[in-house]
């Protein structure tokens, strides 16, 4: 599911700035190549055991992936649940904690990069 309410499609940050602020929520940098970089945040479902994993993907406005000067902009934001061995469901209903935490997890990001 792509989350359009995040407030934070369109934002801009240099890489290191978007790494150190992600990093401090939780979110590891997975998928990555010259021109953009996916970070996700795993949640788990403590009823179910369930992952789920909130996504974020950018994309490099200016310079190379790698260097910290580069500038990215945040695309979409996307929340499913996680499918053995290495996929994401993101059709799957989404549990409302689960949901509240990803938001509150989203606020939080859209302060550290407007602030």
């Amino acid at each position: 599911m792509i989350i359009e309410n995040s407030g934070l499609k369109g934002l801009k940050s240099d890489l290191a700035h978007l790494d150190q602020s992600m990093e401090q929520l939780g979110f590891v940098r997975w998928q990555w190549e010259y021109y953009r970089a996916t970070y996700d945040l795993q949640l788990k479902d403590r009823d179910s055991q369930n992952d789920y994993f909130l996504r974020i993907n950018t994309r490099v406005e200016t310079g190379k992936l790698e260097s910290p000067h580069a500038i990215l902009y945040i695309e979409d934001v996307y929340i499913g649940q996680g499918t053995f061995p290495h996929g994401v469901n993101y059709q799957a209903k989404i549990p409302d904690y689960i949901m509240k935490d990803a938001t509150s997890k989203l606020a939080q990001l859209k302060t550290k990069l407007t602030s």
